[in-house]
């Protein structure tokens, strides 16, 4: 220390005092909180924000409530119910709905409980529809991601292919397939699942083929990352809006495939029911015992206005266009 210097005092010349931490203080942030910073959004992902518009849509928020009581009580609802898929009330044969002995929807012209039909032939539709529109899910994205990147003439191979199984009539595929290896429902799963995905492979490769020309495509290239990963980490995650979409679409159309089939004889058969199933016997029975025909009518119409609606909703919540 210099004879000119001075200790420390807290003071300035003129004897006000200085601040806190010396005449120069350490740089640091300001104490003051910037009023703007209370304002500035808050940064949300991809699902977040596709939740957040799919709830204020009151349409697709009911649809699903509703699908989703449907399925439970198409799960649970016949282990409270007195009466089994097969038994038989010998005093009750085509009658209405009643609460004597717990027929709430009347029987069948055979005396079994259509209330306990309808929510095991839910099951079972449910089932089918839930299960093909997987494999269509699982074997379209796969094919048509690896198509579209491919690209050249393994891409028109691969179409080709698709198209002559566009060409395939589908009852003649579902008759063969009966014919060699007999009447079940693994048949049904096989048999839909093998046609639903043509639709969900070219739908991802026009996906995959608008995507593959990015930049962070062509950064991962860059980076040395394998093809396989650029498809499963890159191009179909960025794809699976429409997929969400159309496989909420797909459900639908599978259920009525399967209430096709089992209309025709070609479905599910004794002692296993669908609402295909109960449809067709309610139609011979409309005149006499109509409640047989509008039961499961209702259940399948209100399944399928509820996927229905469920899949605009998805498809407003996850359009980039409508944010």
């Amino acid at each position: 220390m210099t004879s000119d210097s001075k200790p420390y005092s807290g003071e300035q010349r003129d004897g006000a005092p200085l601040p806190a931490g010396g005449p120069n203080p350490p740089p640091g942030p300001d104490p003051t909180p910037d009023p703007r910073a209370a304002d500035a959004p808050v940064g949300e992902s991809l699902a977040k924000d596709a939740w957040r518009r799919l709830t204020q849509n009151r349409a697709a928020m009911a649809s699903l409530g509703l699908l989703i009581a449907i399925v439970v009580v198409c799960v649970a609802g016949p282990w409270f119910l007195p009466w089994g898929l097969a038994e038989v009330d010998w005093n009750a044969f085509g009658t209405g709905p009643t609460l004597e002995n717990a027929h709430y929807l009347g029987t069948d012209a055979n005396g079994r409980d259509l209330l306990t039909r309808v929510l095991y032939g839910g099951r079972v539709s449910l089932s089918v529809a839930l299960v093909a529109s997987f494999v269509s899910l699982v074997i379209g994205v796969l094919y048509g991601a690896i198509s579209g990147y491919l690209g050249g003439r393994v891409d028109s191979l691969m179409m080709r292919f698709v198209d002559i199984m566009y060409s395939l009539p589908f009852m003649f595929l579902v008759i063969l397939l009966m014919v060699v290896f007999g009447r079940n429902i693994f048949l049904i799963y096989a048999a839909i699942g093998a046609v639903e995905w043509l639709d969900m492979a070219r739908i991802v490769r026009g996906q995959t083929l608008a995507l593959k020309r990015r930049e962070f495509i062509e950064a991962a290239h860059a980076l040395g990352v394998r093809d396989s990963k650029i498809v499963t980490r890159h191009l179909i995650p960025n794809a699976i809006g429409p997929v969400i979409v159309y496989v909420t679409l797909t459900v639908p159309k599978v259920i009525l495939l399967e209430s096709f089939l089992s209309f025709l004889g070609l479905g599910v058969q004794e002692p296993l029911t669908s609402w295909g199933v109960l449809i067709s016997e309610g139609v011979d029975m409309m005149e006499s015992a109509p409640w047989m025909l509008l039961v499961p009518s209702f259940f399948l119409a209100a399944t399928l206005f509820c996927l229905n609606f469920l899949g605009d909703g998805l498809r407003d919540a996850l359009d980039p266009k409508t944010r």
